[in-house]
This record gives structure tokens, C-alpha cells and sequence, in this order.
């Protein structure tokens, strides 16, 4: 279980409590990173907080999508964090990311897919005419050409993005076994997407909310 990678995602704004997320999940069974998202970082003593940690696998999930300039700009005023992840939209174009992947330095730069609170109906409703998969697979060709570290992906997409993308792939919508799907649309079960191929996966609700040792364990569990 060791080489897989599961990502907390410390969602809120409350440094208390991600300081406990951090301190309970503790475990040496499963390689542990930790998500930090628009919410944490833009919170008044979020990117502080973020700066301190040492010794720690850190994504960071912004989401980048913008000018060419404006993309660039970010990721070097983001350098003093010596973050391990970054996310950006492979929907911002070939070129932002092949510029984005050049000052990156050592930070891995992960490209997002389509979000898993997205359906076919939604992608219709704001002007896709492709379907949901063709639109995955023409972003993953566009992360391989840029070279980007990882990408992002529904657990349902990854067998057929591991035929076009050979790096990391990570997958958000993971709920453990009873666990609410909340505003995901494409879910799945932890173990199915290691089976599936993905290499890392997101937890966020079904680590954080309640009993984060509990949570842990029941994970743990469900890898075996």
C-alpha cells in the first residue's frame, strides 16, 4: 500500500482543524500528502500555515486558468511554499501549460480534467457538444504534449486516459463504503480506482468529518 498515494483535503478555513487532520492522520501503513485548496489558502492564516509544514507531501489545488502571463506569475509567487503539487485547467491551452510546466521547478504540475461534479448533461448545458469521455481523452493528450507531472480525472475515466497519459493520474469523487456522495457526480470506492489505475487519490469528507483516526482505519481497511 505504501506506494500508492492517498491526499487529504483539508477543506476549510479553520487552522485548528486542520492541524488535528494533520496530527490524526498520522499512519505509516499508506503514504499520506495533503490538499490545500482556494478555501485554506485565501483564509487568513492559511498560506502561513502552509509555509511551516516540513516533511510533508503538499498539493496544493488552485486550479489554475488564466493568461498565459497571469499563470506563469502564480506559480513563481507560489515557489517559497516548495510545494510538492500544483494544479491547473488543462482547459487554459497548450501553450499556458507548457509555460507553467517550465518555471515550475521542482513542483509537480497537475492538470485538471473535467471536474467530478460534472455530467454529460452538465458539459451540454454550458456548450460541449462532445461527449464526456471524448473531452477527458483530448485533455489528456493535451496534458502528455505539455508534458505535465500528473493529471486529474474521475476514477471512471482512468483506464481509458492511461492509454493516452502515462504519469501520475489522480482521482478525486473517492467516498469510503456508506459515505455520502455529496456534490460529486462520479464517484467511486477507494480501492476500485487503485484497481482502475489511478496512483494517487483524493479523500476529503470521508477522512475529515468525524472521528479522523477512525476514518484512517476504515480506510486502511478497505485498501487491504
Amino acid at each position: 500500500m505504501k506506494k500508492r498515494k492517498i491526499f487529504i483535503a483539508c477543506d476549510t478555513t479553520n487552522l485548528a482543524k486542520v492541524k488535528q487532520i494533520i496530527k490524526q492522520s498520522k499512519t505509516n501503513k499508506i503514504k499520506i500528502g495533503y490538499k490545500f485548496g482556494l478555501e485554506f489558502i485565501n483564509s487568513k492564516k492559511g498560506r502561513q500555515f502552509i509555509s511551516t509544514l516540513k516533511k510533508k507531501i503538499i498539493f496544493i489545488d488552485l486550479k489554475l486558468n488564466d493568461t498565459v502571463n497571469t499563470m506563469v506569475s502564480a506559480v513563481k509567487a507560489l515557489k517559497d511554499l516548495k510545494i510538492d503539487y500544483l494544479t491547473v485547467h488543462i482547459s487554459s491551452g497548450l501553450k499556458a501549460l507548457k509555460e507553467v510546466k517550465k518555471v515550475s521547478g521542482k513542483t509537480k504540475i497537475v492538470g485538471v480534467t473535467t471536474l467530478t461534479s460534472l455530467d454529460s448533461a452538465d458539459l451540454k448545458s454550458i456548450g460541449h457538444k462532445r461527449s464526456l469521455k471524448d473531452i477527458v481523452i483530448l485533455q489528456a493528450k493535451l496534458a502528455s504534449k505539455a508534458k505535465l507531472d500528473a493529471i486529474v480525472c474521475s476514477p471512471h475515466e482512468v483506464k481509458f486516459v492511461r492509454r493516452f497519459f502515462k504519469k501520475e493520474i489522480i482521482t478525486p469523487g473517492i467516498r469510503l463504503k456508506g459515505d455520502d456522495v455529496g456534490d460529486q457526480k462520479r464517484v467511486t470506492r477507494p480501492k476500485e480506482a487503485f484497481k482502475n489505475g489511478s496512483t494517487g487519490i483524493v479523500l476529503g469528507r470521508s477522512i475529515t468529518v468525524g472521528n479522523v483516526k477512525h476514518n484512517m482505519q476504515r480506510l486502511i481497511e478497505e485498501l487491504k
